[in-house]
């Protein structure tokens, strides 16, 4: 790979990379070449990891399958996907995983890696799932979907979880606080005579959870935060020195509640915010609190979210956050740096899950090229994703993701 400009230790060097048997080599020099890229003009990043995606399968495969959601991954820049729990049946055992992990083994375009879930129902209310056995083949423990509803019941996932050297990755959702909303409890919510979700379904969980999580020594990673409440309770808890880690996603950092159709690509959970929240997590993101940006990927069948604000929440993300990232961010707010970008997107989501490496020396090779230069207009009808709800449909964005190696192997490339 000649001409490019790689990112490496958190900044672009203008060097050569060379792959050689799946293991990248910098700066090496090799004896025999099968194929060279010429990358001038365009960037080489260790590939994005994204830590929050809904793969459907097994259980809803109508919705996405492992080679559908990973191959929209491979299109969008991303070498590894952390596949959450709401499936059927659910990884609360070694028996419920290995149902996905056959499928893994067997279909997946780029590396997958399985959460288990907190509960044996994965409902935020059950008995713990088994925990201990299945440890050893997770990333991590949530129930996302579900908001773990009692503090004892959190304080204990956290205990066991905290023996194991795994993270608890929570969905904060207090149910008691939810009236059948749809969208945020905001200005739009109240212009259109519409019930809403309120801030305080999250932020109150939120706050639970950091105090327990001080208390117990668990490391706690908080899902898809969306309100400003969160992000100044997860940057308090960081100065004491407590073990949060946070994520919020493409959507939130971009769009407000005053951005709503009554379209089902404009229902998800939690809801978009008010402008004031959007502009919190771009904050967070500059001065460290918000450690990565995952997608939260979630596909339905073009039926279900033909519904409107009836439709289940959801939108799919995988092929669309950098290019949205990249332009509405880093060139139009500039409120991001590229870096900064790929920081959240690739570099702490590998370290706060224990992913793997970078790129360095002998290490595999997991990369993206990328073309900032090219514009494109996003259009779901080319998605490879088998989901098609999308609130950026029609957006004109830069940075085209042109080529994805996973372990060595080119997975997805452009064609001309």
């Amino acid at each position: 790979m000649k001409n490019g400009r790689v990112y490496l230790d958190g900044r672009f060097v203008e060097t050569d990379l060379t792959i050689d048997k799946g293991r990248i080599s910098v700066f090496g020099s090799p004896s025999h070449i099968d194929r060279t890229v010429d990358c001038s003009g365009k960037i080489i990043i260790p590939g994005f990891t994204d830590v929050h995606v809904h793969l459907r399968e097994p259980g809803f495969s109508y919705k996405e399958t492992i080679r559908t959601g990973t191959m929209a991954g491979a299109r969008g820049g991303y070498t590894c996907l952390c596949s959450m729990p709401n499936l059927k049946p659910v990884p609360a055992t070694l028996a419920g995983l290995k149902a996905q992990t056959d499928i893994i083994a067997r279909d997946a375009a780029v590396r997958v890696v399985p959460y288990g879930t907190i509960t044996m129902e994965q409902n935020g209310r059950s008995r713990l799932s088994d925990m201990e056995a299945l440890a050893p083949y997770v990333c991590a423990f949530t129930d996302d979907g579900k908001g773990v509803q009692t503090g004892d019941l959190m304080e204990s996932a956290m205990n066991r979880a905290r023996s194991l050297g795994k993270l608890i990755v929570a969905h904060c959702e207090d149910e008691s606080l939810l009236h059948g909303g749809a969208i945020h409890e905001g200005k739009y919510a109240r212009a259109h005579g519409l019930p809403g979700i309120c801030s305080e379904s999250e932020w109150k969980q939120v706050e639970r959870d950091v105090a327990l999580a001080e208390k117990t020594g668990c490391g706690y990673h908080v899902c898809h935060v969306s309100t400003k409440e969160s992000v100044d309770i997860i940057r308090r808890a960081k100065a004491r020195g407590v073990d949060v880690t946070c994520e919020t996603a493409p959507h939130y950092l971009t769009l407000c509640d005053m951005d709503i159709k009554q379209e089902g690509r404009f229902k998800m959970n939690p809801p978009l915010r008010d402008a004031s929240d959007r502009d919190a997590l771009i904050a967070g993101i500059a001065d460290g609190t918000v450690d990565i940006i995952a997608t939260d990927h979630a596909p339905h069948s073009a039926e279900e979210k033909s519904r409107g604000l009836d439709s289940p929440f959801g939108i799919v993300g995988l092929e669309t956050s950098f290019p949205v990232l990249y332009t509405e961010l880093v060139l139009k707010k500039k409120c991001l740096t590229l870096e900064k970008l790929i920081d959240c997107m690739s570099i702490k989501p590998r370290r706060r899950f224990s992913l793997g490496p970078a790129i360095e020396d002998g290490a595999p090779a997991n990369l993206a090229i990328i073309n900032l230069e090219e514009e494109f207009i996003i259009d779901p009808a080319t998605f490879a994703s088998m989901g098609k709800a999308t609130p950026f449909a029609g957006w004109q964005v830069l940075g085209r993701v042109i080529m994805t190696i996973a372990d060595g192997r080119i997975v997805w490339e452009r064609s001309e």
